[in-house]
């Protein structure tokens, strides 16, 4: 028997996550069946929608999650052993997984899919570059915000998964990126590493001062992740027909 190790939701989320907000469950696991797999994790995402899940969860239930995991066990032909896959299986460490069904009483949702061959690119961009951040960058990027060359490009939250994903497309673009972030080590990242034109720290500098300098005929496109007094700054600088891709509103997750 397999044992196994996973997260639940405890209580609700007020304000700042809390450990109390999670209990770690030791259990056994059944035996396969025909038609089912075993996986075993390999990497995790923790990613700032899990909160909203909050609400949509019911206390005891597992936490949800995407996850890259290896199968390990295997009674089904078409997932053998070392097959490599990406499902919603939450934070577990053992899942067992009917492949044809959407949910097995596991609080698994999505479809299971084989991850192909990345040639030689790590196993974790299936949950990065590749995967639902990769894909928030470059589709809510370039779809809504249709980027030009010589165009001007505002990304807050710019180190983070998503907007360091849409600064770096932008560049590719020909853009002239701006990010904002809240650390003089994630200032230095941005500038040094992803190259963004510019970079202003939200916590120590006026906001619509530092883009009014950086940004005298104004902004063409916001690639917005944070809301709140931030995206306001922002917004009041936007050029006439300037785009908005309203992504997320973390300013307000603590809420």
């Amino acid at each position: 028997m397999v044992q196994n190790k996973r997260f639940i939701y405890a209580s609700e989320f007020k304000g700042n996550i809390k450990p109390e907000n999670f209990k770690l469950l030791h259990e056994e696991l059944p035996a396969l069946k025909n038609g089912e797999i075993l996986c075993r994790a390999t990497y995790l995402s923790v990613d700032p929608y899990m909160r909203a899940y909050g609400s949509m969860i019911s206390t005891g239930e597992t936490m949800v999650g995407s996850q890259i995991a290896v199968v390990v066990e295997s009674k089904h032909k078409d997932y053998p052993v070392s097959t490599n896959v990406f499902a919603y299986f939450g934070w577990r460490l053992y899942t067992i997984c009917n492949p044809e069904c959407v949910n097995t009483g596991l609080n698994i949702t999505g479809k299971l899919e084989a991850i192909p061959d990345f040639e030689g690119l790590p196993l974790s961009y299936a949950l990065g570059a590749l995967g639902m951040t990769g894909n928030t960058a470059y589709f809510g990027f370039l779809e809504i915000c249709n980027p030009q060359p010589i165009e001007t490009v505002v990304v807050s939250a710019a180190a983070g998964a998503v907007g360091s994903h849409v600064g770096q497309i932008a560049k590719i673009k020909g853009c002239k990126v701006i990010g904002i972030a809240g650390s003089e080590e994630k200032i230095k990242y941005l500038k040094e590493e992803l190259k963004f034109d510019e970079a202003i720290n939200y916590k120590t500098q006026d906001i619509r001062k530092e883009l009014s300098k950086i940004a005298p005929l104004g902004i063409d496109c916001y690639f917005d992740n944070v809301g709140g007094e931030i995206s306001s700054d922002v917004i009041s600088l936007m050029r006439l027909n300037g785009r908005i891709s309203a992504c997320g509103s973390i300013s307000n997750h603590m809420v």
